[in-house]
C-alpha cells in the first residue's frame, strides 16, 4: 500500500475459489483474499468467505468486519463462539482451531503477523 493512496476495501476484486474438501464442513464455501502490503513488518489484507461453514487454523491477527455475518467458533482453545457482523472487531491468535460459519458473505480488513 502506498501513502496517500486510497483502497476501497469493500469493492476490490478478490479472485475467489473454492475451499479444499477437507476443510468444508458444511456447502461449497469460498475464499479469497488480496494482500495490500506490510506496514512495519505487519501484513495488510483484506479477506472473503462466502457462505457455508469451513475449519481453518489461525494466524496471529486482528480483522474488522466490513459486511456479512458469521459465527466462528472455537475448537482449540475451547472459547465461546463469537458473532461477527459489519463493525465487529476481534483478535485470533496463531494456532487456534475455529470452525467459520457464514450466513452472509463475510468481508474483513486483516492485520496480520
Amino acid at each position: 500500500m502506498n501513502p496517500g493512496i486510497v483502497t476501497d476495501a469493500a469493492s476490490l476484486e478478490l479472485g475467489l475459489e473454492p475451499l479444499p474438501a477437507d476443510q468444508v464442513v458444511q456447502g461449497s464455501p469460498a475464499t479469497g483474499f488480496a494482500e495490500l502490503g506490510e506496514f512495519g513488518g505487519i501484513e495488510l489484507g483484506v479477506w472473503e468467505h462466502t457462505p457455508g461453514a469451513s475449519t481453518d487454523v489461525e494466524a496471529d491477527e486482528v480483522f474488522i468486519v466490513l459486511s456479512g455475518s458469521a459465527t466462528v467458533s472455537f475448537d482449540d482453545p475451547a472459547l465461546e463462539p463469537i458473532e461477527l457482523r459489519a463493525g465487529s472487531v476481534a483478535r485470533l491468535t496463531a494456532g487456534m482451531h475455529t470452525v467459520w460459519t457464514v450466513s452472509e458473505t463475510l468481508r474483513k480488513v486483516y492485520i496480520a503477523g
